[in-house]
């Protein structure tokens, strides 16, 4: 291991990356301008340095083989300077290999589903309260001006999105993966509509179901535990948002998904489809280890595809895309302002994960993992590894004549100006 050292000092040397390190026999090597130390209690943690595994240091700071000194947006900084090219353009890791043979589906049961969103939703409702907005909006923000809390752009951007469904007093609106409400919420008590979601995480189920009753909505809206799979309504809906949701569903799914919405769809109706998308074309998953990191602790079953893919997939289901917004920097800047807000309370992150867990141990990985995946994520959207798309999508009717221009064949106008005034 005493030889990983000189090549670890040319590395920082060359490449004059922001760091420090603690070495397991207490030596130290820093960069001359480092602002954030990684502290080695263990020789194969290093090793991975060498080699700039990056995911896999992640994982050493999770299981408590590294410590980190210093802010986490120094840490990003230091570790875009440590990768060895590209990590969206990578060929290697773990989705490449089931992308190019393996069954996804596999990974995409009902009961798999329900195991992978318990396992990330179900952590603690107080832990994700302490670095989210009041209205617990788990997806990227929409910044209409740059003056803007991430409060007032979550706001912004549950508007956007009605907005852009165009939604009416009275009509049945389906939010397919709920979360917490937000969305569900924003449109019954702003647009009117009859609201419906659904969800598999088991608290957020409950907890929107309290918030229903304490508002005085039930009747007006409710909410379900099930896979999207399941749900058999009596009659189609209006309108259907999809909010952060299809990047759980799995690439062998993803047909069969925009089919079941089109089964879920009125004809005319509007689909708002809002999720994470990979920066590359041909990209799998993030390399440098950092996919895998992903898998293991945060989202487990979790798929990236690239917009291009989305839309081929609702094409071919027969949706019509009449709308698309990238808005990756809005979330490269949702995730910081949620990464800094976790920063400032990690002693009571700790206290409430514990509660939430059971288990003190535990609690501090969970929490170190999201310390991580946080930064990361934030780190990987500025870089554009990552984005983050909103597709508007109608469901044709066959009526040349909808509306008062001939050829609409959906709910959607001839101009985007209705999304603006």
């Amino acid at each position: 291991m005493q030889s990983l050292i000189p090549k670890i000092e040319s590395q920082l040397a060359t490449l004059r990356v922001p760091i420090a390190l603690e070495l397991p026999d207490g030596r130290r090597v820093a960069s001359p301008d480092s602002r954030v130390t990684l502290a080695f209690k263990d020789w194969s943690a290093l090793a991975k340095l060498a080699s700039r595994q990056i995911g896999a240091i992640g994982e050493a700071y999770v299981e408590g083989k590294v410590q980190i000194q210093g802010a986490m947006r120094d840490l990003t900084d230091a570790a875009v300077g440590l990768l060895p090219d590209n990590p969206a353009q990578t060929q290697h890791g773990w989705w490449t290999h089931f992308l190019r043979g393996r069954k996804s589906h596999r990974l995409h049961s009902l009961h798999k589903d329900a195991e992978q969103i318990q396992f990330h939703y179900d952590v603690s409702d107080d832990f994700y309260a302490l670095w989210l907005d009041p209205r617990r909006v788990y997806s990227c923000a929409y910044f209409k001006d740059a003056a803007m809390t991430v409060a007032q752009a979550q706001e912004a951007k549950l508007d956007h999105i009605c907005r852009k469904l165009d939604l009416r007093e009275g009509e049945r609106h389906l939010d397919i993966g709920s979360g917490w409400g937000g969305l569900l919420l924003w449109a019954a008590e702003n647009y009117g509509v009859r609201g419906t979601g659904i969800t598999l995480s088991k608290n957020q189920y409950a907890y929107v179901n309290r918030l229903i009753e304490e508002r005085g909505l039930a009747g007006r809206v409710k909410v379900e535990l099930l896979d999207y799979r399941q749900l058999k309504p009596d009659q189609p809906f209006d309108k259907i948002s999809s909010v952060g949701m299809f990047e759980h569903v799995g690439s062998a799914n993803m047909r069969a998904y925009f089919d079941t919405i089109m089964r879920l769809l009125r004809p005319g109706g509007l689909l708002l489809n809002h999720g994470i998308t990979s920066g590359q074309v041909d990209y799998q998953q993030l390399g440098a280890g950092m996919g895998d990191f992903i898998e293991k602790y945060i989202f487990p079953g979790g798929e990236l595809l690239h917009v291009s893919r989305i839309l081929r997939e609702t094409a071919e289901a027969g949706l019509e895309m009449v709308d698309t917004e990238n808005l990756r920097p809005h979330y490269a800047r949702t995730l910081w302002s949620w990464s800094d807000a976790l920063e400032t309370q990690l002693d009571a992150a700790r206290q409430v994960l514990e509660r939430g867990t059971g288990n003190a141990d535990r609690a501090e990985r969970v929490m170190r993992a999201y310390r991580l995946y946080l930064a990361g994520s934030a780190m990987a959207f500025e870089q554009g590894w990552i984005s983050l798309h909103q597709m508007l999508c109608a469901k044709p009717d066959g009526d040349m004549a909808t509306g008062a221009i001939r050829g609409a064949q959906s709910d959607y106008p001839f101009s985007r100006d209705y999304m603006y005034r």
